[in-house]
């Protein structure tokens, strides 16, 4: 039985790592479905190596920049969730819930556009159950003339007109862009101290496999309460303390998994 499974390249339940290899596979069928660009292996792979030294779970820095996060997309004129391959790839129903439970929508936006890509991106979200998404047209895009890189093209009714802009992976210099025309960010990255991560007004260090969830459970909690108080709750949120808490907490970890690592092996 277990060769059998080995030979489908399913991943044993049982298995040490069965939750980070079973997303691994959904980024290499991402890749062969033309969803994800190659390069995207790699930066799935750096992310797992940061999950890794967070204990492969989500902390307490990260709830209270996901509160934030909701709330500033709550409070938002104009939101919109920015989709690449990857976080298609990964987790393409939470998306769309998220994007259905907030009225946000939903807009394809690449750096690598191989073709074919846009399309293998939208029909993973129809399929997920999303109804209108953005940035389809590539004839009607406009551009965003602070980026050089194809994510300049963006859709005049999202992203370009957009006051909050959802980026649910790295992407720095579109994060810096966005910010210098006077837009909102909101991000997700592992990596505490990528430009992203230091450009955003509010930044959640953690996996988008674990955020999205939290996002969607958190927004639900907050749908009655008032604008005041969700203002409120980013008054009370500083995005370089909240990274600065998460460093903190990633030295706790190492320092505690140096003294734990060898104590299996003198058992």
């Amino acid at each position: 039985m277990k060769e059998k499974r080995n030979r489908n390249n399913s991943v044993p339940k049982d298995h040490p790592r069965y939750k980070s290899l079973k997303y691994r596979h959904k980024i290499i069928e991402g890749m062969k479905n033309l969803v994800v660009a190659e390069a995207g292996l790699i930066a799935h792979g750096r992310g797992e190596c940061f999950d890794y030294i967070f204990g492969e779970k989500t902390n307490e820095t990260a709830k209270k920049a996901i509160k934030a996060a909701v709330a500033q997309l709550m409070i938002s004129n104009k939101p919109i969730i920015s989709v690449n391959g990857n976080v298609a790839a990964l987790v393409p129903k939470e998306l769309v819930k998220l994007s259905k439970t907030l009225n946000i929508p939903l807009e394809i936006n690449l750096f690598y556009r191989k073709e074919g890509r846009i399309e293998a991106i939208k029909n993973l979200l129809e399929k997920s159950g999303a109804k209108e998404i953005l940035g389809l047209d590539q004839n009607k895009m406009v551009e965003i003339e602070e980026l050089s890189s194809n994510r300049r093209l963006v859709d005049p009714k999202g992203i370009k007109i957009a006051d909050t802009v959802f980026v649910p992976l790295e992407d720095g210099d579109r994060t810096e862009a966005l910010k210098k025309i006077g837009k909102k960010v909101i991000a997700v990255d592992l990596n505490p101290i990528s430009r992203t991560a230091i450009w955003a007004d509010i930044t959640i260090i953690d996996n988008i496999i674990r955020a999205l969830p939290e996002m969607i459970k958190i927004a639900k909690d907050l749908k009655n309460l008032k604008k005041e108080q969700l203002i409120t709750i980013l008054n009370n949120f500083n995005n370089k303390k909240n990274i600065i808490d998460t460093l903190d907490l990633i030295k706790e970890y190492i320092e505690a998994q140096k003294e734990n690592a060898f104590k299996i092996l003198k058992s």
